[in-house]
């Protein structure tokens, strides 16, 4: 399954993202949310994205796409980068 996420994903926003998944990921085995459109990320998307990656270690596996520069060093300063698998493609 492929999910774009975009403008921001905050206190308002994770937890629509948090419903959406937790409805959606029963046959997924392999989860890929592009960030692409992705302008901020706060704690709570954060708490989303460790929730969600701890039900993917289960079930198959879960990149994250395309990831800006301020989203990249959140997931840096934060320690993220030892827990996602982030990939981005070169344009």
């Amino acid at each position: 399954m492929v999910l774009s996420v975009e403008g921001r994903l905050d206190t308002t926003t994770a937890p629509i993202l948090e419903t959406e998944l937790a409805s959606s990921l029963d046959p997924v085995s392999k989860l890929i949310l592009d960030f692409a459109e992705l302008e901020y990320l706060s704690s709570a998307g954060l708490r989303v994205l460790l929730v969600t990656q701890k039900k993917m270690n289960d079930k198959g596996s879960m990149i994250v796409r395309n990831v800006n520069d301020s989203i990249m060093e959140v997931f840096e300063i934060t320690g993220f980068l030892k827990i996602l698998t982030v990939e981005n493609e070169t344009e």
